[in-house]
């Protein structure tokens, strides 16, 4: 497994070591001793996968509070996304920056997100199935959203001129500035 660290501490891209012949291809999309190795294990408590029908479908940007914050190990397993980590961690030197990364099926790129990040993604092509294991469970009362268009934040998404598909929830998030982060830099695993 290759593993490539971004400009966000702990958010990490993973490219993995894929066998194809004429059946097709094998790759371990997770392996306990691998991920600790890479230092990035985590007990994972839930797996999620979502289908967005139409193309330019935004979900996001989600987290969830302590003591139900989530790490996530997400990869697209149709089609292709655009996902997106923001930092959220008060006191840490990237608060408020984030990261852009392109996963689309055929490559079988996944990207990791540790607890203290805001998560979101958007879809690049129709009928894309997004799946991502989780650390903690999800709990509606520990949910934070943010918006995803946030001046503050300024993410670039590729969707130049297009209004994204996004439900009622993410188009009324509030903006970094009104959020009261229950991270602190250093504070998570």
């Amino acid at each position: 497994m290759q593993v490539e660290t971004t400009k966000l501490a702990g958010v990490t891209l993973l490219t993995p070591r894929v066998f194809e012949d004429a059946r097709g291809a094998f790759f371990e999309s997770w392996n306990a001793a691998a991920f600790s190795e890479a230092g990035l294990h985590r007990d994972w408590a839930q797996d999620n996968q979502s289908h967005s029908r139409a193309a330019f479908t935004l979900r996001g940007l989600h987290f969830q509070r302590p003591p139900f914050a989530q790490a996530k190990l997400v990869r697209c397993l149709q089609g292709a996304i655009y996902d997106v980590a923001v930092d959220i961690q008060v006191g840490s030197p990237t608060f408020g920056q984030w990261i852009g990364v392109e996963l689309r099926a055929e490559t079988y790129q996944q990207l990791f997100i540790p607890e203290g990040f805001a998560h979101g993604f958007v879809t690049l092509t129709p009928d894309a199935v997004v799946s991502y294991k989780a650390s903690a469970a999800y709990s509606p009362a520990h949910e934070g959203i943010l918006c995803w268009d946030c001046p503050d934040i300024a993410i670039e998404w590729p969707i130049s001129g297009v209004d994204p598909i996004l439900n009622d929830r993410d188009a009324q998030a509030p903006t970094l500035a009104a959020l009261q982060s229950p991270f602190e830099f250093g504070a998570m695993p």
